[in-house]
C-alpha cells in the first residue's frame, strides 16, 4: 500500500501560479504511476493529469493542457503538479492519485489510493 500527502494549495490571483506536491510513503514509489484529479464545489470530479512510473509521459485534460505540469521525483517520492496561468475555473480540491497498474488516464475508478485532498482557489 501506498500512502499520500498533498500539499501546497491555497489562494492565487487569476493570472498567479501555485505547485502542488504529493509525498507518499509506503510501497516503492516507482512501481506506481500517479494523477490528480480534482472536484469543484456541485461538480463531479475531473482528471487533471497523469504521469507513468518513470516520469517519461504524461497525460492531461484538454482544460489544463499548457498550463499544468506533472513531474515526479522517484528519490523524493514525490509527484508534482505545477500550475500556471490560473484561472477562477480552476478552483478546486485537488487530489493525488496512485495505482500499481500502467494506466494513468482519466478514469478515477481505476487508481487504488487517494490523497485526502488540498484546496486550491483562484480569485478572480
Amino acid at each position: 500500500q501506498v500512502q499520500l500527502v498533498e500539499s501546497g494549495g491555497g489562494l492565487v490571483q487569476a493570472g498567479g501560479s501555485l505547485r502542488l506536491s504529493c509525498a507518499a510513503s509506503g510501497r516503492t514509489f516507482s512501481v506506481y504511476v500517479m494523477g490528480w484529479f480534482r472536484q469543484a464545489p456541485g461538480k463531479e470530479r475531473e482528471f487533471v493529469g497523469g504521469i507513468s512510473q518513470n516520469g517519461g509521459s504524461t497525460e492531461y485534460a484538454d482544460s489544463v493542457k499548457g498550463r499544468f505540469t506533472i513531474s515526479r521525483d522517484n528519490v523524493q517520492n514525490t509527484v508534482y503538479l505545477q500550475m500556471n496561468s490560473l484561472k477562477p475555473e480552476d478552483t478546486a480540491v485537488y487530489y493525488c492519485v496512485a495505482d500499481e497498474s500502467d494506466y494513468y488516464g482519466d478514469y478515477a475508478a481505476l487508481y487504488d489510493y487517494w490523497g485526502q485532498g488540498t484546496q486550491v482557489t483562484v480569485s478572480s
